[in-house]
């Protein structure tokens, strides 16, 4: 009987091995993990979050910022029109620096060092500059002499077509005076004199020279430093998207910007000859000096225009004695200026800038208001900055949308909308 149970115990010890789960048997047991304990009941001493309360403390928080980017608006619009003599010529320095920054890598490819190549620049602008500077400074002293004659003509002949706004304005007067008469009493009056029309465009000698100087200097030190702020910048910047999109941002504003600055530049010089030729035809004198002035004024849009047709008005009234002579001056400005308006721009601008009237007005009157005469000049190069800032940055992508111009398909799209019948006209119909 031990015999024969001697196997049996064998086979029970050796079935009883695997199922203790020993390593050298090569054989692990499938044990299934242990459930998870039930999660602790709700303590009903502890305070429960109140949802009410958390949406409107996230509603507080959401209207607090608001107010914050209210107030940084207003900080950053204060800044602007207070740090105005301070801010104007790094605009001025900066616009100038994207636009001659290809001219300087261009002259480093041809083994010019960036800090020679921005003294060649520099030199080249003063030497252009003084030389237009010398050349219409005789005329500009000529009619600077004939200013007030300029202004009594003018104004003799204005007087037929303001006289009824005269008898309008004494009539008034008089109503005050016998008003002020019955009050009794004398009373005085202090009028305070502001700076006059020609400081307020163009600032003093001493000024104007001193902002010349600044925008040149900083100029040379930033084409002399070549890309030395963008390779600042992306050592700054934490990630490689960062970087890429600072990249793109500098690449892209320096391309538009200096391929309107060209393109406006040798369109405005186009214009200004032809003014000057015209001029010289109708028998002005000093046509140089109108398409000198012509060409400047019309880097302002719409407004350089507008002022130099007033210039052209007045000048030709004191000039010509027959009123249709005089007004053929300013007319053919006119003409040319839209000529240059409806052809050529399209033409060679196109959609570089892709900004919508609305916005260049809007832009040209924030601007000239900000910075004055100076600020208008620059207005559109500005707006166009900050339009490819807004198109790269997400959270700016709706005000780059507001300041682009309507699209071809867009256009059509509204089109076919408006001419489309209406769910009611469908069912009537």
């Amino acid at each position: 009987m031990e015999a024969a149970n001697a196997p049996d115990a064998a086979d029970a010890g050796k079935t009883a091995e695997p199922a203790s789960g020993d390593p050298a048997s090569g054989f692990t047991p499938d044990v299934p993990p242990p459930p998870e304990p039930p999660p602790p009941p709700a303590d009903p001493t502890r305070p429960q979050p109140d949802l009410a309360r958390t949406g409107a403390a996230l509603q507080s928080l959401h209207g607090r910022s608001r107010g914050i980017t209210i107030l940084a608006a207003l900080a950053l619009l204060y800044t602007l029109y207070f740090a105005r003599e301070f801010l104007r010529p790094i605009a001025f320095a900066l616009l100038l620096n994207f636009l001659f920054s290809p001219l300087v890598r261009a002259l480093a490819r041809r083994r010019i060092r960036p800090p020679v190549g921005a003294a060649l620049v520099i030199a080249t602008l003063l030497a252009v500059g003084g030389l237009a500077i010398y050349e219409l400074a005789v005329p500009v002293q000529n009619w600077a002499a004939r200013l007030p004659e300029t202004v009594r003509a003018v104004q003799a002949d204005l007087a037929e077509l303001l006289r009824p706004v005269e008898r309008v304005t004494r009539t008034a007067e008089q109503v005050e005076s016998a008003t002020s008469s019955i009050g009794g009493g004398a009373q005085t009056q202090v009028v305070v004199r502001g700076p006059s029309l020609i400081s307020r465009l163009f600032g003093t000698t001493q000024h104007f020279v001193f902002g010349v100087l600044e925008v040149g200097i900083l100029l040379y030190f930033l084409l002399a430093a070549g890309d030395l702020f963008l390779q600042k910048l992306m050592r700054v910047l934490p990630d490689p998207h960062s970087q890429r999109k600072a990249v793109d941002i500098a690449r892209a504003t320096e391309s538009s910007i200096s391929t309107y600055l060209v393109t406006a530049a040798l369109i405005n010089v186009a214009e200004g000859v032809a003014v000057a030729g015209t001029m010289y035809l109708l028998g002005m004198p000093n046509p140089l000096l109108w398409g000198a002035l012509a060409s400047v004024l019309e880097f302002i849009p719409y407004l350089g225009a507008a002022v130099m047709t007033a210039i052209l008005t007045a000048a030709a009234f004191t000039i010509f004695d027959s009123t249709a002579h005089a007004l053929l001056v300013p007319t053919s400005f006119l003409a040319i200026n839209v000529l240059q308006a409806n052809l050529l721009n399209p033409l060679l601008l196109g959609h570089r800038l892709a900004l919508n009237p609305v916005a260049i007005l809007v832009g040209l009157a924030f601007w000239f208001w900000v910075w004055g005469i100076p600020g208008a000049f620059i207005a559109v190069p500005l707006l166009a900055a900050f339009k490819i800032v807004c198109d790269h940055i997400e959270a700016l992508a709706p005000i780059g949308e507001f300041l682009g111009p309507r699209a071809e398909d867009e256009r059509r799209a509204i089109v076919r909308q408006m001419l489309a019948p209406s769910p009611r006209e469908r069912r009537t119909g």
